[in-house]
């Protein structure tokens, strides 16, 4: 009977990781199709509807390096549960009858949730045979991304037939699923595993980041209080420096930057960060270029739910580049797989700059920046995890993503900064040439991405691709005895 149930549990287990890791990500990203519909509903500007967004993020960079050190020790499973727990807690939250003030309370609980992406992946490399993990936690890695392909158009579809509550109501739904899956598949981690929570780097490195994403999401701050911008720049700046000094010194950092001394990591660390500023410059350009109504002189004035349809090829092709990319790890460096990534989705902004008279063209673009992004995505934690001990295997991607958050958030002001700039006075609309501008800016982003990439490929030692090879083997492979199942 126990065998019998072993066996069920094994198959349950990668679908279960990849709905928990879409289900977070898609619920995550609720608040963007959202902002004008709470707005309206809850009486608020759209400057402070726009903190649904903003604070899920936060709360999600923050949790992210907390939840991977608990996910490093030996109550991952208890930490992954009560995580689900808290964001089943703010879904409920989002959907009651209560003030706007507690629907920020709920969605920075949903961000929360962001943070379980890592745990995932070091649950698949714990559990999984070598030949199944690492096609499984490249498929993690996209489904993360394109779970806002997802979220976005049933969250438009919902809100107009049914209201905003509607939409947070299938937020709940699939969280409660989710907790479900997490309670039933999840193993527990294996023996002789310890964690060790530094309160006081948690403490600096929430500051250091809460201050660097609102900075980044508050543009309004530099143009009308500079000084107070620049103030909490540096405070910011000082936070993240003594947390950084203080994880370099201490013991059981939360965060081992040491790691950061191994080319791949540090390479791979920074190849995220500007290629996450460039994905997200074209994700916000091609949506939002979308809603513009045709008064301005250009744009399509799509409704929240149909240009929510635009992300479909998105996720599409994404998730068909994420099941190819291991496949092609067989013949291909993973750090040549991230420059190649990055060349596709600078071929998606040159699309955009290029031609977008027509929503075909839109469609294409936003394929083409699909099929770049899973790509990306699915090679990253290759290289990451090739110098990565399996008991680390959380507390590393964890970072990885926090600074996927940052280099996000950055795109997302940089863009709007670029249109910003390319608005008349009196105008609401940017002019259709600021598009293409903020279009080159992430051409750049991607070079330099494209560039990053080759020096990581150039800088690996023939010994690290031998040990390389067998962390990311082949979906055909034969399985070892003895794996873990």
């Amino acid at each position: 009977m126990s065998t019998t149930r072993e066996h069920s549990e094994a198959r349950l287990l990668v679908p279960s990781l990849m709905f928990i890791a879409l289900v977070v990500a898609a619920v995550a990203s609720l608040g963007a199709p959202l902002i004008t519909s709470v707005a309206t509903t809850f009486h608020v500007s759209l400057s402070s509807a726009q903190w649904t967004l903003t604070i899920a993020l936060l709360s999600g960079a923050v949790a992210t390096p907390v939840l991977g050190r608990l996910g490093a020790g030996p109550h991952r499973r208890a930490t992954i549960l009560v995580t689900l727990a808290v964001v089943v807690g703010g879904s409920a939250l989002t959907v009651l009858p209560l003030p706007f003030a507690w629907l920020l309370v709920g969605r920075a609980a949903q961000g929360i949730g962001l943070g379980l992406t890592a745990l995932m992946m070091g649950v698949a490399r714990d559990h999984l045979p070598e030949e199944r993990s690492a096609p499984t936690i490249a498929l993690i890695s996209v489904v993360s991304i394109i779970g806002v392909g997802v979220g976005y158009p049933l969250a438009g579809l919902l809100t107009e037939f049914g209201g905003v509550r509607a939409a947070y109501g299938l937020g709940l739904s699939v969280t409660t699923i989710a907790f479900l899956a997490a309670w039933r598949s999840v193993p527990a981690a294996p023996e002789g595993r310890s964690a060790h929570v530094d309160i006081a780097g948690a403490l600096l490195l929430a500051g250091g980041l809460c201050l660097v994403l609102f900075l980044a999401g508050e543009r309004s701050l530099w143009s009308e209080h500079l000084a107070v911008a620049v103030v909490l720049a540096v405070v910011a700046a000082l936070l993240l420096s003594v947390w950084a000094v203080s994880g370099l010194r201490g013991k059981a950092p939360l965060v081992d930057l040491r790691a950061l001394r191994h080319p791949a990591v540090a390479g791979a660390n920074v190849t995220m960060f500007v290629g996450a500023i460039g994905m997200y410059i074209l994700l916000t350009l091609i949506t939002r270029y979308a809603q513009t109504p045709r008064s301005a002189g250009y744009g399509y004035g799509l409704t929240t739910f149909v240009a929510g349809l635009v992300l479909i090829p998105f996720s599409v092709l994404g998730f068909v580049a994420g099941k190819l990319t291991p496949r092609l790890r067989e013949r291909i460096d993973a750090p040549y797989l991230l420059a190649g990534s990055a060349v596709v989705i600078g071929g998606g902004f040159v699309l955009f700059a290029a031609a977008r008279s027509n929503l075909t063209e839109l469609f294409l673009a936003m394929s083409v920046l699909g099929f770049g992004v899973g790509s990306f995505s699915a090679a990253m934690p290759g290289v990451i995890l090739a110098a990565t001990p399996k008991s680390e295997t959380s507390s590393a991607m964890s970072f990885n993503y926090v600074v996927r958050s940052v280099g996000y958030a950055l795109g997302s002001a940089i863009g709007g900064l670029v249109l910003a700039a390319g608005t008349d006075t009196g105008h609401v609309f940017p002019n259709d040439g600021a598009y293409t501008a903020a279009a080159l800016v992430g051409v750049v982003a991607m070079a330099i991405t494209t560039m990053t990439s080759l020096a990581l490929a150039r800088k690996r030692s023939p010994e690290a691709e031998a040990e390389a090879r067998p962390t990311v083997p082949s979906a055909d492979a034969p399985s070892r005895s003895g794996s873990n199942q």
